[in-house]
C-alpha cells in the first residue's frame, strides 16, 4: 500500500510567507507603541539640565552710605559662598554712574571687594566695573555677577490643552511633574553631580577603630551606651 505523501507547493510557501510576515508586524506594532508611551513621563517632558546661568545679587547704596551695612555684608559673604561652590571665573563688581549715589556706590564697592576677599575669593578674579545709571533713580544699586554652572528645568505653566478633553486617554497633563523637577534642580549643590560621580573620599580611621572597639566591646549594638 503507497502512503500519501505531502508535497508543499508554492501557494503553500506563500502563505506560510504571509503568516509569518503578520506576526513579526504584530510585534513590531507592540514594540511601537511601548516606545510611543516614553514622551508621556514627566522627566521627559521636564528633563533637568545643566548649562551656563547668570548669577547676581543687588547692594542697596544709599546716597549717604559711607560703609557697607551688616545685612549687605551677610548678602556679599553669601553670594562669595554661592561663588566658591559653583564657579572659578571672574566676578564683577558693576557700580552706577549718573546717579545721585554714585559716589557712596564706589566707597562702598571696595568693602564689597575687601569681603569678597575674605571669604576666600581669588582677588585676581574681581573686577569692579561701571554701568550708566538714571540719574533720577536715587538708589541705583551695586550689581554682583558672576556666570556658573546650574540644573534647571523649563519653565513650568503651560497648559497647551483643555484638561476636560484629556481624561478619556488617562495620561497626565503638560504640566505635571514640572514644580518637582524644579525643586529637585533647586536643591542640587553640585550640578557635576549629573554628569559624573565624585570619586570616593578616604574613610575615616578614627570613627572606625572606635566602632571597632565598640563591638568588641558591646556586642552587635556597635556603640557604647554614651553614644
Amino acid at each position: 500500500m503507497r502512503r500519501n505523501q505531502f508535497h508543499p507547493t508554492s501557494s503553500g510557501l506563500v502563505l506560510l510567507a504571509a503568516v509569518m510576515a503578520v506576526s513579526i508586524s504584530g510585534c513590531a506594532r507592540v514594540h511601537n507603541i511601548e516606545t510611543g508611551s516614553v514622551p508621556d513621563d514627566y522627566r521627559t517632558r521636564h528633563p533637568i539640565i545643566v548649562s551656563e546661568q547668570e548669577y547676581a545679587v543687588d547692594i542697596a547704596v544709599a546716597r549717604q552710605d559711607r560703609h557697607l551695612t551688616l545685612g549687605s555684608a551677610d548678602a556679599v559673604r553669601g553670594f562669595a559662598s554661592n561663588y566658591r561652590e559653583t564657579a572659578s571665573g571672574t566676578v564683577q563688581i558693576m557700580t552706577p554712574v549718573g546717579s545721585p549715589n554714585s559716589a557712596a556706590a564706589a566707597i562702598v564697592a571696595k568693602q564689597v571687594r575687601s569681603v569678597m576677599i575674605e571669604e576666600n575669593v581669588p582677588a585676581d578674579r574681581i573686577y569692579i566695573t561701571n554701568y550708566q545709571a538714571e540719574a533720577a533713580f536715587d538708589a541705583a544699586p551695586i550689581r554682583l555677577s558672576f556666570v556658573g554652572i546650574q540644573a534647571s528645568t523649563n519653565q513650568c505653566g503651560k497648559w497647551p490643552a483643555d484638561l476636560v478633553y484629556n481624561t478619556t486617554e488617562n495620561k497626565n497633563w503638560e504640566n505635571f511633574g514640572c514644580a518637582t523637577q524644579n525643586n529637585l534642580a533647586a536643591q542640587i549643590s553640585d550640578p557635576s553631580d549629573l554628569l559624573a560621580p565624585r570619586g570616593m573620599t578616604p574613610i575615616d580611621a578614627q570613627r572606625r577603630d572606635k566602632v571597632f572597639e565598640n563591638y568588641r566591646e558591646y556586642g552587635a549594638a556597635a556603640a557604647a551606651p554614651d553614644e
